[in-house]
């Protein structure tokens, strides 16, 4: 029997993963007169329930209001001044507004990508979800393309000038940078969060972040009436060990329900899950004619609120240097995305990494003084609270 014959597509940019990273490129990039196509291996259902970030930093809230795409955020989301540090009987205010003068939005990563896929199929982007099979091929030639399976199992070929892996932890352009050619650091922490979402109003303003003897734990929210908590767990927890009875009882010790009248209200928990925490860096983020973006090239625990962000930043950048690559023939902003790209990266995975190592607790008496000291130092230091606020409210991008 003769094989089917592959069907053939033809684009400038061709995008693996139709997250919020690619499909933000696919618009920016869109806005530059160069066409992209984007490829994903879920279908358009499972990428937009993922329930990830929900805080956006003024970088990327500008970002998107420059590109058109903060219609809904600036009438839903919630503008928050700071958060709050918290350890037993203290609980303190970082006004980042005081500090630096910049404001974190709360609208989660769902939120983004149904105002993202809206914009993109109001403009008629080309978007292949449920495919498989998905394989980068000549990279280091000036005709790279990708080849994968159809949902109606059709093999296919998308031909390019560039490709960009927006895939994240587990797609395929990740390792198609050859083993030779790429280094990556990597830090597993020993603990992971468990995480709910829960249809009772937010108990606090701003986010809470709490050190406590039992573990760490956050007071996050979704919206004025649902509410995201996270408790520190051991790695390895299963989420049927914990009962929503055992979690709000945490969730209320950790927190300090009944300090200074405080009262953490629980509700009805709709979602459960166990987070991993690691850093993870992989160089360089350019490779031939692919660029990889997001988590794709690095990835971070989530105690910084950085992960959706530093995604974001990524495509800033490489969108223009792409255009003006393709568009006018500079190649010169293209071949320093890199470089530029990692400076943003590491910065945020040290900030995320001090974060995360300042709220967790390890179980060794002299770490928790430690951490106990540093904390006073950033609630009780101008130097210290601005230098929080500045890495968290978020960093110019391009920094």
């Amino acid at each position: 029997m003769t094989p089917s014959p592959v069907l053939e597509e033809r684009t400038r940019v061709a995008i693996i993963g139709a997250g919020p990273s690619g499909m933000l490129l696919a618009h920016l990039l869109a806005q530059r007169g160069v066409e992209s196509v984007v490829l994903e291996s879920r279908s358009e259902e499972y990428v937009a329930s993922r329930i990830r970030a929900g805080i956006l930093e003024q970088s990327t809230v500008d970002l998107l209001r420059e590109a058109g795409l903060a219609g809904r955020l600036d009438r839903e989301a919630q503008e928050h001044r700071g958060i709050y540090l918290q350890w037993p009987e203290e609980r303190h205010h970082l006004d980042f507004v005081a500090l630096t003068g910049r404001t974190v939005h709360v609208y989660g990563q769902t939120e983004v990508q149904k105002d993202l896929v809206a914009a993109r199929t109001a403009a008629g982007q080309r978007v292949h979800y449920e495919i498989g099979d998905t394989a980068l091929h000549d990279l280091e030639s000036d005709h790279p393309s990708v080849t994968f399976t159809d949902r109606a199992g059709r093999a296919r070929r998308v031909a390019a000038e560039v490709v960009v892996g927006c895939d994240g932890s587990f797609g395929p352009s990740r390792a198609a940078v050859p083993e030779a050619a790429r280094r990556t650091w990597e830090k597993t922490y020993p603990y992971s969060w468990l995480g709910i979402l829960a249809d009772v109003a937010p108990s606090t303003d701003e986010l809470i972040y709490a050190w406590h003897p039992d573990g760490f734990a956050m007071h996050s929210m979704r919206s004025s009436t649902v509410s995201r908590l996270y408790l520190q767990v051991p790695n390895g927890t299963d989420v049927d060990d914990w009962s929503d009875d055992r979690i709000w009882e945490a969730l209320a010790t950790r927190l300090g329900h009944g300090q200074d009248g405080w009262q953490l209200t629980p509700g009805p928990v709709t979602e459960k899950s166990v987070l991993p925490m690691r850093s993870f860096v992989q160089t360089p983020m350019r490779h031939g004619r692919l660029f990889l973006a997001g988590d794709a090239g690095h990835i971070v625990p989530p105690t910084g609120a950085k992960g959706l962000n530093l995604a974001v930043a990524d495509v800033g950048l490489l969108a223009p240097a792409l255009a003006a690559w393709l568009v006018d023939g500079d190649r010169r902003p293209a071949e320093a995305y890199a470089e530029t790209a990692l400076r943003r990266v590491w910065r945020c995975t040290h900030f995320s990494w001090w974060m995360t190592s300042m709220l967790h607790t390890s179980g060794d008496p002299f770490d928790a003084q430690l951490q106990l000291s540093q904390l006073r130092w950033v609630a009780s230091s101008e130097a210290g609270a601005t230098g929080l606020a500045e890495n968290y409210a978020g960093l110019p991008i391009g920094f």
